[in-house]
């Protein structure tokens, strides 16, 4: 491996010493720190070898900003979560602008607006946690089938708690 392609914090496989991390790197060496701790290693002499694996973007046939975007569209898909405006189009248009108005009961307190579309967003965000939550507990291997059932039913109490909501969706299909 060649010096120029350690980075601080990388973690490395010495053929001796066994698995370190990459503490400092100078022009000749990189400071390495083992379980018997910090050495100096030339990663060419040693036969250093990345413990990570390792990408290599010479040649993007795409902007670099087009890679990036669909990387974070994959990451934000894969966890399930909602952009700030990805949960406005779920939103009926009759609540489109429209405010939610908190009225305390001591009518010495002032009243507490919130735009809907925040509101509506914070339970679109915790519906898809809530999502998240199911398919977690449905694919664990460590939980028995007795404890999955049961944290499945305290899911789908959580939704049941959240259906006063329904009549903000457009679409059925988006309720709890």
């Amino acid at each position: 491996m060649k010096l120029s392609e350690l980075h601080l914090g990388q973690r490395v496989i010495h053929p001796q010493l066994g698995e370190g991390v990459v503490k400092a790197i100078n022009e000749f060496a990189a400071e390495i720190l083992f379980l018997e701790g910090r050495k100096p290693v030339d990663p060419e002499a040693s036969g250093l070898v990345p413990a990570e694996a390792q990408a290599t973007l010479a040649g993007l046939p795409m902007p670099l900003a087009t890679l990036i975007a669909q990387v974070v569209d994959g990451a934000v898909n894969r966890l399930g979560i909602e952009r700030p405006d990805g949960a406005v189009h779920e939103l009926a248009p009759r609540w489109k602008a429209g405010k939610l108005t908190l009225q305390p009961a001591d009518p010495s307190l002032q009243p507490k607006e919130v735009e809907l579309e925040a509101f509506f967003h914070k339970l679109v965000l915790m519906r898809n946690q809530l999502r998240v939550l199911e398919q977690k507990v449905n694919s664990s291997e460590t939980l028995s089938s007795a404890e999955k059932f049961d944290w499945q039913q305290y899911i789908t109490r959580c939704y049941g708690s959240m259906t006063t909501f329904n009549l903000l969706f457009k679409d059925k299909e988006s309720y709890f």
